[in-house]
Protein backbone atom coordinates (compact mmCIF):
# COMPACT_ATOMS: atom_id res chain seq x y z
CA UNK A 1 0.00 0.00 0.00
CA UNK A 2 1.19 3.90 -1.01
CA UNK A 3 1.42 6.73 1.68
CA UNK A 4 -1.33 8.82 0.79
CA UNK A 5 -0.22 12.02 -1.65
CA UNK A 6 -1.75 14.49 0.96
CA UNK A 7 0.97 12.53 3.39
CA UNK A 8 3.94 12.63 0.86
CA UNK A 9 2.65 16.26 -0.08
CA UNK A 10 2.67 17.97 3.74
CA UNK A 11 6.41 15.79 4.62
CA UNK A 12 7.90 16.43 1.47
CA UNK A 13 9.29 19.73 2.44
CA UNK A 14 10.43 18.99 6.20
CA UNK A 15 13.72 17.50 7.62
CA UNK A 16 12.60 13.78 8.54
CA UNK A 17 15.40 11.96 7.18
CA UNK A 18 17.03 10.86 10.40
CA UNK A 19 14.80 12.64 12.77
CA UNK A 20 13.04 11.63 15.49
CA UNK A 21 9.16 11.99 15.23
CA UNK A 22 5.84 11.80 16.82
CA UNK A 23 2.75 11.03 14.63
CA UNK A 24 0.18 12.57 17.19
CA UNK A 25 -3.08 10.29 15.92
CA UNK A 26 -1.75 7.95 14.36
CA UNK A 27 -4.81 6.83 13.09
CA UNK A 28 -4.62 3.39 10.30
CA UNK A 29 -0.39 4.29 10.15
CA UNK A 30 -0.92 6.55 6.54
CA UNK A 31 1.68 9.43 8.02
CA UNK A 32 3.44 6.90 9.99
CA UNK A 33 4.57 4.69 6.86
CA UNK A 34 5.41 8.00 5.63
CA UNK A 35 7.38 9.24 8.17
CA UNK A 36 9.43 6.11 7.84
CA UNK A 37 9.85 5.89 4.38
CA UNK A 38 11.41 9.22 4.34
CA UNK A 39 13.88 7.67 7.09
CA UNK A 40 12.70 8.77 10.52
CA UNK A 41 15.21 7.41 12.72
CA UNK A 42 12.29 6.85 15.15
CA UNK A 43 8.64 7.36 14.95
CA UNK A 44 6.40 7.60 18.27
CA UNK A 45 2.87 6.60 17.05
CA UNK A 46 0.41 7.94 19.35
CA UNK A 47 -3.20 6.81 19.21
CA UNK A 48 -5.55 6.09 22.39
CA UNK A 49 -7.35 3.31 19.56
CA UNK A 50 -6.13 -0.18 20.20
CA UNK A 51 -7.10 -0.85 16.24
CA UNK A 52 -5.48 2.01 14.76
CA UNK A 53 -2.38 0.69 16.81
CA UNK A 54 -2.60 -3.00 15.62
CA UNK A 55 -3.27 -1.05 11.89
CA UNK A 56 -0.32 1.54 12.46
CA UNK A 57 2.36 -1.32 13.07
CA UNK A 58 1.29 -3.30 10.14
CA UNK A 59 1.56 -0.36 8.04
CA UNK A 60 5.35 0.15 9.13
CA UNK A 61 6.25 -3.37 8.19
CA UNK A 62 5.22 -2.99 4.92
CA UNK A 63 8.07 0.04 4.64
CA UNK A 64 11.19 -1.08 3.77
CA UNK A 65 14.60 1.09 3.93
CA UNK A 66 16.21 1.39 1.25
CA UNK A 67 19.55 0.40 2.22
CA UNK A 68 19.01 -2.27 5.21
CA UNK A 69 17.42 -5.10 5.78
CA UNK A 70 15.48 -3.93 8.17
CA UNK A 71 12.14 -2.77 7.79
CA UNK A 72 9.85 -0.09 9.28
CA UNK A 73 8.63 -1.97 12.45
CA UNK A 74 12.05 -1.74 13.50
CA UNK A 75 12.17 2.04 13.97
CA UNK A 76 8.52 2.04 15.00
CA UNK A 77 6.53 2.81 19.06
CA UNK A 78 3.05 2.39 18.77
CA UNK A 79 1.67 3.97 21.73
CA UNK A 80 -1.31 3.56 23.01
CA UNK A 81 -2.08 7.07 25.18
CA UNK A 82 -3.97 9.87 26.12
CA UNK A 83 -2.38 13.02 23.78
CA UNK A 84 -3.00 15.01 26.87
CA UNK A 85 -0.34 13.20 28.78
CA UNK A 86 1.95 11.92 26.58
CA UNK A 87 4.41 8.97 27.78
CA UNK A 88 7.37 10.87 26.17
CA UNK A 89 10.72 13.07 28.25
CA UNK A 90 10.56 17.11 27.62
CA UNK A 91 12.60 18.15 24.25
CA UNK A 92 12.25 14.79 23.15
CA UNK A 93 11.23 15.21 19.70
CA UNK A 94 12.57 16.65 16.78
CA UNK A 95 8.97 16.73 14.28
CA UNK A 96 5.76 16.74 15.13
CA UNK A 97 2.56 15.48 12.51
CA UNK A 98 -0.74 16.01 13.29
CA UNK A 99 -2.83 14.66 10.20
CA UNK A 100 -6.08 14.62 10.48
CA UNK A 101 -6.28 14.70 14.50
CA UNK A 102 -8.04 17.62 15.40
CA UNK A 103 -11.06 17.60 13.26
CA UNK A 104 -11.72 14.78 16.12
CA UNK A 105 -10.37 17.24 19.26
CA UNK A 106 -13.13 18.59 21.10
CA UNK A 107 -12.69 22.17 21.95
CA UNK A 108 -12.24 21.29 25.35
CA UNK A 109 -9.29 18.86 25.03
CA UNK A 110 -7.48 21.38 22.00
CA UNK A 111 -5.32 23.67 24.32
CA UNK A 112 -4.45 20.71 26.53
CA UNK A 113 -3.11 18.84 23.52
CA UNK A 114 -1.13 21.77 22.18
CA UNK A 115 0.24 22.31 25.54
CA UNK A 116 1.49 18.60 24.92
CA UNK A 117 2.93 18.24 21.80
CA UNK A 118 5.12 21.32 22.88
CA UNK A 119 6.14 20.15 26.17
CA UNK A 120 7.49 17.01 23.72
CA UNK A 121 9.30 19.28 21.05
CA UNK A 122 12.72 20.10 21.25
CA UNK A 123 13.91 23.26 20.45
CA UNK A 124 13.51 24.01 16.61
CA UNK A 125 11.15 20.79 15.93
CA UNK A 126 9.33 21.09 13.05
CA UNK A 127 5.62 20.75 13.13
CA UNK A 128 3.10 19.69 10.74
CA UNK A 129 -0.94 20.42 11.10
CA UNK A 130 -3.15 18.80 8.24
CA UNK A 131 -6.33 19.14 8.50
CA UNK A 132 -9.90 20.65 7.23
CA UNK A 133 -11.24 24.24 7.10
CA UNK A 134 -14.77 24.13 8.38
CA UNK A 135 -17.53 22.70 5.42
CA UNK A 136 -19.03 25.24 2.98
CA UNK A 137 -22.42 26.22 4.37
CA UNK A 138 -24.37 24.97 1.60
CA UNK A 139 -22.15 21.77 1.33
CA UNK A 140 -24.79 18.36 1.84
CA UNK A 141 -22.45 16.79 4.03
CA UNK A 142 -22.65 19.20 6.87
CA UNK A 143 -25.90 17.96 7.56
CA UNK A 144 -24.54 14.27 8.43
CA UNK A 145 -22.03 16.32 10.34
CA UNK A 146 -24.14 18.44 12.66
CA UNK A 147 -26.22 14.75 12.82
CA UNK A 148 -23.04 13.12 13.97
CA UNK A 149 -22.05 15.36 16.65
CA UNK A 150 -25.94 15.48 17.72
CA UNK A 151 -25.76 11.72 18.19
CA UNK A 152 -22.28 11.92 20.11
CA UNK A 153 -23.48 14.94 21.90
CA UNK A 154 -26.31 12.54 23.20
CA UNK A 155 -24.26 9.83 24.17
CA UNK A 156 -20.71 10.97 25.10
CA UNK A 157 -21.48 14.64 26.22
CA UNK A 158 -19.05 16.06 23.56
CA UNK A 159 -19.27 16.62 19.90
CA UNK A 160 -17.62 14.15 17.46
CA UNK A 161 -16.03 16.90 14.68
CA UNK A 162 -15.24 20.11 15.08
CA UNK A 163 -13.51 21.95 11.79
CA UNK A 164 -10.66 24.29 12.94
CA UNK A 165 -9.90 27.17 10.38
CA UNK A 166 -6.03 26.57 9.57
CA UNK A 167 -5.42 30.31 10.86
CA UNK A 168 -6.96 29.24 14.56
CA UNK A 169 -4.68 26.37 14.96
CA UNK A 170 -1.68 28.12 13.64
CA UNK A 171 -2.71 31.38 16.36
CA UNK A 172 -2.59 28.50 19.21
CA UNK A 173 0.37 27.05 18.41
CA UNK A 174 2.21 31.04 17.75
CA UNK A 175 0.77 31.27 21.36
CA UNK A 176 3.44 28.73 22.72
CA UNK A 177 5.65 29.66 21.10
CA UNK A 178 5.61 27.98 17.39
CA UNK A 179 7.02 30.19 14.35
CA UNK A 180 5.10 29.86 11.17
CA UNK A 181 6.89 28.81 7.92
CA UNK A 182 4.15 27.19 5.37
CA UNK A 183 0.88 27.33 4.71
CA UNK A 184 -0.57 24.41 1.19
CA UNK A 185 -3.44 23.53 0.08
CA UNK A 186 -3.66 19.49 -0.18
CA UNK A 187 -6.94 19.09 -1.48
CA UNK A 188 -9.67 21.39 -2.80
CA UNK A 189 -12.33 20.14 -3.01
CA UNK A 190 -11.78 17.56 -0.51
CA UNK A 191 -13.60 14.07 -2.35
CA UNK A 192 -16.27 12.65 0.64
CA UNK A 193 -16.52 9.32 -0.89
CA UNK A 194 -19.33 6.92 -0.85
CA UNK A 195 -16.84 5.06 2.07
CA UNK A 196 -16.52 8.25 3.83
CA UNK A 197 -20.35 9.25 4.13
CA UNK A 198 -20.99 5.54 5.33
CA UNK A 199 -18.74 5.99 7.67
CA UNK A 200 -19.64 9.09 9.36
CA UNK A 201 -23.09 7.54 9.17
CA UNK A 202 -21.82 4.31 10.93
CA UNK A 203 -20.50 6.57 13.92
CA UNK A 204 -24.31 8.15 14.10
CA UNK A 205 -25.56 4.46 14.55
CA UNK A 206 -23.14 3.12 16.81
CA UNK A 207 -24.08 6.11 18.91
CA UNK A 208 -28.05 5.85 18.65
CA UNK A 209 -27.60 2.37 19.60
CA UNK A 210 -26.87 3.98 23.63
CA UNK A 211 -29.68 5.85 23.46
CA UNK A 212 -33.15 5.07 24.16
CA UNK A 213 -35.40 3.19 21.18
CA UNK A 214 -37.21 6.30 20.44
CA UNK A 215 -34.12 8.59 19.82
CA UNK A 216 -32.40 5.29 18.39
CA UNK A 217 -34.82 4.85 15.52
CA UNK A 218 -34.87 8.48 15.15
CA UNK A 219 -31.26 9.20 14.70
CA UNK A 220 -31.19 6.13 12.68
CA UNK A 221 -33.40 6.77 10.34
CA UNK A 222 -32.26 10.39 9.63
CA UNK A 223 -28.42 8.89 9.24
CA UNK A 224 -29.98 6.67 6.52
CA UNK A 225 -31.65 8.82 4.77
CA UNK A 226 -28.70 11.30 4.51
CA UNK A 227 -26.30 8.59 3.22
CA UNK A 228 -28.57 7.49 0.58
CA UNK A 229 -29.20 11.06 -0.57
CA UNK A 230 -25.69 12.81 -0.07
CA UNK A 231 -24.18 9.23 -1.66
CA UNK A 232 -20.64 11.48 -2.20
CA UNK A 233 -19.59 14.94 -2.65
CA UNK A 234 -16.54 16.88 -3.18
CA UNK A 235 -16.71 19.89 -1.28
CA UNK A 236 -14.04 22.00 0.83
CA UNK A 237 -10.22 21.79 1.74
CA UNK A 238 -7.54 20.26 3.22
CA UNK A 239 -5.08 22.14 4.41
CA UNK A 240 -1.17 21.61 5.30
CA UNK A 241 0.59 23.94 7.93
CA UNK A 242 3.89 24.11 9.12
CA UNK A 243 5.94 25.91 12.20
CA UNK A 244 8.41 25.16 14.31
CA UNK A 245 9.57 25.95 17.53
CA UNK A 246 11.81 28.61 18.54
CA UNK A 247 15.41 27.29 19.17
Amino acid sequence: MNVPRTVTTALEDRPIDGAVCLDAGAGVGNTTAGLLADGAARVYAVTNDSEHARTTVERAGEIAIPDADARGRDRLDALEADLRALPLPTDSVDVVTAHGLFNVVPPADLEAIVEELTRVAAPGCHLVVDDYEPIPSDAAIRALFALENAAAELADGRPMLTFYPADALRNLFAGRGWEFDRHRTLLAPVPWTERHVEAHANVVRSRAKRLSSDLETALTERAEALEAAIGSESVGEMYSVAMRLSA
